[in-house]
C-alpha cells in the first residue's frame, strides 16, 4: 500500500490529513475566523462548512498548537548582536 501524504486520513473524516491539517494550522497559526478559513478554502476548491473547521480545532487543535510551538527558535545562552556599538572619536568631540 503506498501511504503518501494527500491520501492519509483520519478515521471518520471524509477529508485527507493534509486539508484537515491546513485548515487547523490557518486557525492557530493566524488570526482568522472559522469562516475566514472555510473562505480560503473555497477559493481552492474545498467546500467545508466552519462549523467541521471549529471540530477539526476542538480535536486536533492541541496537537497542532504544540507543533507550532516546538518549531519556534529557543532562547541559547549564545546571543548574536545584528549591529555593532558606536565608537567614539579619541580627542574631541562628534561632529
Amino acid at each position: 500500500m503506498n501511504d503518501t501524504r494527500s491520501t492519509l486520513r483520519y478515521p471518520g473524516f471524509r477529508f485527507p490529513a493534509e486539508i484537515v491539517g491546513h485548515a487547523v494550522w490557518l486557525y492557530h497559526r493566524f488570526t482568522l475566523s472559522f469562516r475566514d478559513i472555510e473562505d480560503l478554502l473555497a477559493e481552492r476548491g474545498i467546500i467545508v462548512t466552519h462549523e467541521t473547521i471549529r471540530q477539526w480545532c476542538l480535536r486536533f487543535g492541541q496537537e497542532y498548537a504544540n507543533s507550532i510551538r516546538r518549531r519556534r527558535p529557543q532562547p541559547g545562552d549564545k546571543w548574536h548582536l545584528d549591529e555593532g556599538a558606536p565608537r567614539r572619536r579619541e580627542g574631541g568631540a562628534m561632529s
